[in-house]
């Protein structure tokens, strides 16, 4: 019954289409029986407002199809008697890397190195990765999946979080089934950062040098689709195809947010920045973006103060951060 629950609460807020034919092998019987699940008696949290006690939840395969107080639950419903227990919607991480292996380094030679190594007709710089997608490289975690369950959340939107233009994000389930089962959208999200990441080109190597290559990237992007030259460069295809996908930028803080919006701005696209938390140092300018944030929920350690020579030496700002 847990199980039952823990899986049927993400779909509070996911409505998913999985009238698909499957394409997995079934190990015995394939049972295709639409079956109907009715939990009633319940207190249902429809959203962070809105409860509803003694209320039915209806599903039927992977969408919610009624919930209320007055649901009429179809005669051919399973029916669970819910009495005493509660059905919450799951949290959504929309910024998160579960079941993507980590981005080895490429062989660096001896001495510097300015062109990518990476063999394909890809961009010319390693940090620039916009064909990366993140459901061609995801393996489900159940050990890791359980832990996101046990803190509330039932859905990701994972990426690899590798170099200046990352590639596209999955959104993906943290249930227990197969990658077919789970891999809710393959393209989510396209996502960038200011950080090279395992690139192991010389350039760029300051920000001012990571932001002046997004840059000409963009411009490069929009050369190549409307240039009647035609060469072949997987990258910048890649780029113009991932333009009405959400775009996420990771700028990891204040100054950094700031500098994404304006850069957004001269290419007339709407990030959504993930911020590191210190927006509150400038909170009016970052109202003036008027973009969307991620903003990270994990807060600073407490203090140590019980010295009070140790005290002495924390300083003011450290303590506003706090």
């Amino acid at each position: 019954m847990r199980k039952l629950l823990t899986a049927f609460s993400t779909f509070l807020i996911l409505f998913l289409n999985a009238s698909a034919q499957e394409t997995f092998p079934v190990n015995g019987i394939a049972d295709k029986r639409d079956i109907i699940y009715a939990f009633t008696n319940a207190t249902i949290y429809v959203d962070y407002k809105t409860v509803i006690k003694a209320a039915t939840l209806v599903v039927q395969k992977d969408k919610i199809i009624a919930v209320g107080t007055d649901v009429v639950v179809p005669k051919e419903a399973v029916i669970y008697n819910c009495n005493g227990k509660y059905i919450y919607p799951s949290l959504i991480d929309i910024y998160a890397d579960y079941g993507i292996p980590a981005k080895t380094s490429l062989q660096r030679g001896k001495g510097p190195q300015f062109i990518s190594n990476t063999p394909g007709a890809y961009n010319w710089n390693q940090a620039i990765r916009p064909e990366t997608d993140a459901y061609r490289l995801f393996n489900l975690d159940a050990g890791k999946a359980d832990e996101w369950r046990k803190q509330g959340f039932g859905t990701v939107m994972t990426q690899q979080k590798d170099g200046i233009a990352r590639g596209t994000g999955a959104l993906v389930s943290l249930s227990d089934e197969n990658e077919n089962d789970v891999i809710l959208t393959e393209r989510a999200a396209s996502c960038y950062s200011f950080d090279k990441g395992t690139s192991t080109q010389d350039y760029p190597s300051s920000l001012m040098g990571a932001i002046a290559l997004l840059r000409q990237t963009y411009y490069d992007a929009l050369w190549y689709k409307n240039s009647s030259e035609r060469e072949t460069n997987i990258s910048l295809q890649a780029i113009n195809d991932q333009q009405l996908l959400p775009q996420i930028i990771n700028s990891g803080n204040i100054l950094n947010s700031l500098r994404a919006d304006a850069l957004g701005r001269e290419f007339s696209i709407s990030f959504i920045i993930k911020g590191g938390g210190d927006e509150y140092k400038n909170i009016n300018a970052i109202k003036q973006t008027g973009s969307a944030y991620i903003i990270p929920l994990k807060y600073p350690e407490t203090i140590d103060v019980t010295d009070p020579y140790d005290a002495s030496n924390i300083s003011l700002e450290v303590l506003k951060n706090w």
